[in-house]
Formats: structure tokens, C-alpha cells, sequence
């Protein structure tokens, strides 16, 4: 297997006498998308900062492309903190030509990418606009510009769609699918478990610091699957009350309730010898918003 793009292996970071991480594992490999979550104050962002060298680690490894950060990797990488911070008096095109400029691009080459950006995300006419007048949002899709003018081959983001409308989410998201495609490497911080389900292969999550579910997105929510069978059928639904109850029955759809120690092989085989034609039959998943919750509170 190829060497992953990120490697935190065994870190950990104390503030004095407070430990903020503990002994924390994972990796992220060339071309995914992978999520990073966890409650506030888990130790996420502190993380992050200590893989690009803003903190320094109190024990382990954090490397990128087998190294830990240094500046020659500065130009490969593109970073979208917590923290927002722009120059409002500054107008919106010099300000992503600046930052062009300042992560190696020729003036007329950062002028094209920030033109062609602009259009992308319906702001072609503030090209001119000083920063403070736009809103919030619009902030936020120039600070998103900036961050990706390089095309960085690993984007680390930090809440990216944190006070966007439902519109501009999804045109962040979609922004961010067509930059895997084209191979770059993506991670991201969110409480958003619905963008998660979309976008993300891959996830860690975290809980005071220490790893507690770590792998595919639909493997993490196969671990926490329910006790409950999605079912449509034709015919009448047999009732078998010492391997299931029934939840939910509505025209020819049915939703079962497992009992404690009763398998879904179980159901489905007392279900076929009844006078019934099964055309649905599915474990219930989970959505990652209940996962989350549920291990947050355990």
C-alpha cells in the first residue's frame, strides 16, 4: 500500500498540566475525502495545528507525506482555519491575487484562477468590492478561494461550511467533490453528519481526545447497525412475536424489531416459509447523526 498522505501516529498534547490529546492514531490516504469529528473541545483543531507545525506535539508522530511539516510543503497544501481572517479594506480580486502571488503563482495566472473562481461561486461582480461590504457568507467563499488558488494537493479544512445557507453548502460541497476528482486529498472538521454521509470515505472520531470509532463511513455505521429489518413485501406479514415485533406496518411495508440475540438469517427464513413474497429486505442503518450523538454520551 502507498505511503498515506497524513500519519498521526501515537500523539498526544498537554497544555500544562491539561492533556487536550491522548495517544491518537490514524491516517488518511492519496485521494480521499476523510472527516474529523468530534464534540467541541475534543481536540480536533489542536490537531490539526500540531500536523502543520503551528503547535508542537508533546509526544508522537504527525506526518505529511512521511515528514513532519516544513516550509517546503507549504505550496502543496492548502489550509482553511477556524479562525477566519481577511484584509476587509482590501478589495476582493487584489486580495486573491496577492494570495496567489504569495503561494507561487504568476500575477496573470492568479488573476485568471480568481476570476474564474469568482464566476464559480456568483461573485463575479465583486471582483472590485472591498471585503467589509460583502456578507458573511461571501467572506467565507473568498477565504475558501484563496485556500484552494494554488490547486493544493491536500486541503485541510476547518469547519468550511460553518454559517453558510443551505445553497452556498452545497455549492461548497460540490466545489469540493470536483477537487477529488481531480486527486487531491481532503480533510475536514465538521458537525455537519449529514455532509459527512455525502462527501466523506473515511472518518476518525474523537472523545475527549482519544480515537473512538475510526474507518469507512458506511463500516463505522454497519458496527452500530439496529436491531430493525426494513421489509416490503405482498402477501400477508407473518408475525413471529419470539424473533421480532412489528414497529411499523403500512401498505405492504413493514418495519421489524429484532429481539435481543435473534439474527437477521433468523427473520428472513422464518419470514420465507409464510404465505408471503418478500421484495425489500434490509438491515436499518443508522444515520451518522445518531452515531455521533450516542458516542458522545456514552
Amino acid at each position: 500500500m502507498a505511503e498515506p498522505v497524513i500519519k498521526i501516529e501515537n500523539f498526544s498534547k498537554s497544555f500544562d498540566d491539561h492533556q487536550v490529546v491522548k495517544d491518537l492514531s490514524f491516517e488518511v490516504h492519496q485521494g480521499e475525502t476523510f472527516a474529523f469529528l468530534g464534540a467541541n473541545g475534543s481536540g480536533k483543531t489542536t490537531t490539526i495545528r500540531c500536523l502543520l507545525g503551528i503547535m508542537k506535539p508533546t509526544a508522537g508522530e504527525l506526518l505529511i507525506d512521511g515528514q513532519a511539516y516544513n516550509i517546503n510543503l507549504a505550496d502543496h497544501i492548502g489550509y482553511l482555519p477556524e479562525e477566519r481572517g481577511l484584509y476587509v479594506d482590501s478589495n476582493v480580486l487584489e486580495t486573491m491575487v496577492y494570495f496567489g502571488e504569495l503561494k507561487g503563482l504568476t500575477k496573470a495566472a492568479a488573476e485568471k484562477k480568481s476570476i474564474a473562481y469568482l464566476e464559480r461561486v456568483g461573485l463575479a461582480d465583486k471582483q472590485k468590492a472591498k471585503i467589509k461590504t460583502l456578507s458573511s457568507g461571501q467572506q467565507q467563499k473568498i477565504q475558501l478561494g484563496l485556500t484552494i488558488i494554488n490547486d493544493p494537493k491536500l486541503l485541510v479544512l476547518d469547519e468550511p461550511t460553518k454559517g453558510l445557507d443551505p445553497v452556498n453548502r452545497e455549492l461548497l460541497l460540490d466545489i469540493l467533490e470536483e477537487m477529488k476528482s481531480k486527486g487531491t486529498t481532503i480533510i475536514f472538521i465538521t458537525h455537519q453528519m449529514e455532509e459527512v454521509e455525502k462527501i466523506a470515505d473515511r472518518l476518525v472520531m474523537i472523545k475527549n481526545g482519544q480515537r473512538e470509532l475510526y474507518g469507512g463511513v458506511m463500516e463505522v455505521r454497519r458496527q452500530f447497525g439496529q436491531n430493525r429489518i426494513h421489509l416490503d413485501y405482498t402477501g400477508l406479514l407473518a408475525r413471529h412475536d419470539d424473533l421480532y415485533a412489528v414497529e411499523l406496518e403500512e401498505n405492504n411495508t413493514a418495519e421489524l424489531a429484532m429481539k435481543d440475540g435473534v439474527t437477521p438469517g433468523q427473520v428472513f427464513k422464518a419470514l420465507a416459509k409464510n404465505d408471503m413474497s418478500i421484495t425489500r429486505f434490509e438491515l436499518a442503518l443508522p444515520s451518522l447523526q445518531d452515531i455521533f450523538v450516542k458516542v458522545q454520551q456514552r
